[in-house]
């Protein structure tokens, strides 16, 4: 698991049940030559999913204080 889905994991609170904790899958979609890479994030108490475009989240310098803006609330 990469340093983006351990972060995403442990700093993710579903937004249904309030829940700390989730298990992170990869997709990659490709259209002709084009790739998108794709992270779904799932909480391990209720399965409630949400999706984040991986190349978005590689490109933050302070990758832990992003996650924590994003999952404050």
């Amino acid at each position: 698991m990469s340093k983006v889905d351990d972060l995403l994991a442990s700093k993710f609170v579903c937004a249904r049940c309030k829940h700390q904790g989730a298990i992170v899958h990869r997709l990659q979609l490709r259209r002709f030559v084009v790739i998108h890479y794709y992270t779904f994030v799932s909480c391990t108490n209720c399965g409630y999913t949400e999706a984040y475009n991986t190349n978005m989240l590689k490109n933050k310098d302070d990758l832990e204080a992003f996650l924590d803006i994003l999952f404050a609330g």
